[in-house]
């Protein structure tokens, strides 16, 4: 009789299972209503085709669960289109340790404000989109993101001093937007990991803070802004910089009395309002790029490294270089 009851209980339970997936489903059901308010809120697009209630939102496109909690953890979309604003439901999704819209010409709006509840996202990207508005203070508040990624969309107003606050920021990713004002003085205070830095094609104005002096960026781009002044704080002997733009600016330093780090291998300060001449320190680094054209200089090119190995085009339009790859000084 028991093994009967245990059959029949089997059974009942497997067919059960059958004519009720949701029985073996893995996603949570808080989860799985919210994607669907998401694909509500967008719409119904084609690229979200594949959320149906009547699956399992684990196997949902775009999305991807925690192998241990089976929460959602991850929403990407930068493949198919998508329109209209962020769809602010995007803040019900608890254990999100990554949110990406890549590629989305018809996303506008504002950053959404309820992004301020996903306390557990590490990655956060915002690309080639046409959202708009400022860059919102409240991401200073996710102490977890390790990636912020803004490029490429319709950002004004300043960049938020907050942002140094956020003790595990790899990479700063605003390049490309409408943004104005100073960089500010906090950037030369990042705790604990000290970010890549982009920051190129906007309208930033004034200084370069002198703070930065104190930080060690492998990768800083400024170029494209409409920045003033001294910009030697992001280089020394000590420093491991590998890669710095800060061309096409308004920029006025000495650059003979810039020290350089063996770590440097591209430098672009081409298009600015630098005098001085080129440091004999440049033929001491495995350069793979540099441009110092449209500037101020003077005085021979130093022979040596690779200084050589440019072509005139990185060192054309100055006041009076000479030397190889220029004609020979007379």
């Amino acid at each position: 009789m028991d093994h009967k009851l245990s059959t029949l209980l089997c059974l009942t339970l497997l067919f059960s299972t059958i004519l009720n997936p949701a029985l073996s489903e893995l996603c949570n059901p808080e989860d799985k209503k919210v994607l669907l308010q998401i694909k509500k809120a967008f719409n119904d697009p084609y690229v979200l085709t594949s959320w149906k209630s009547e699956t399992d939102c684990c196997d949902w496109y775009c999305v991807t669960c925690d192998s241990t909690t089976n929460r959602i953890n991850s929403l990407t979309i930068f493949a198919g289109q998508v329109s209209g604003q962020i769809p602010t439901q995007v803040g019900d999704l608890p254990y999100l340790e990554t949110l990406e819209f890549h590629k989305q010409p018809n996303l506008t709006g504002p950053i959404q404000p309820s992004i301020a509840k996903l306390k557990s996202l590490k990655e956060l990207r915002l690309s080639w989109t046409n959202i708009s508005g400022s860059v919102p203070d409240f991401l200073s508040q996710l102490k977890n993101l390790t990636f912020i990624d803004l490029s490429f969309s319709n950002l004004t107003g300043s960049i938020p001093s907050s942002l140094s606050q956020l003790p595990n920021l790899n990479a700063l990713r605003l390049d490309r937007n409408k943004l104005t004002g100073h960089i500010p003085k906090s950037f030369g205070e990042f705790h604990s990991s000290v970010p890549d830095l982009y920051l190129s094609h906007n309208q930033l104005s004034g200084t370069i803070p002198t703070s930065l002096a104190k930080l060690n960026f492998t990768t800083v781009d400024f170029s494209r802004n409409k920045l003033e002044g001294d910009a030697s704080m992001i280089f020394g002997l000590n420093k491991t910089a590998q890669i710095v733009d800060l061309s096409r600016n308004l920029l006025e330093f000495n650059l003979s009395k810039v020290e350089f780090s063996k770590s440097l291998t591209s430098l672009d300060l081409n298009h600015n309002k630098i005098t001085g001449s080129i440091p004999v320190g440049l033929t001491q680094l495995d350069l793979q790029f540099l441009n110092v054209s449209y500037n101020r200089l003077c005085g021979q090119i130093p022979v040596g490294g690779k200084l050589q190995s440019f072509d005139s085009s990185a060192y054309i339009h100055n006041r009076c270089l000479c030397g190889a790859p220029l004609p020979s000084c007379t």
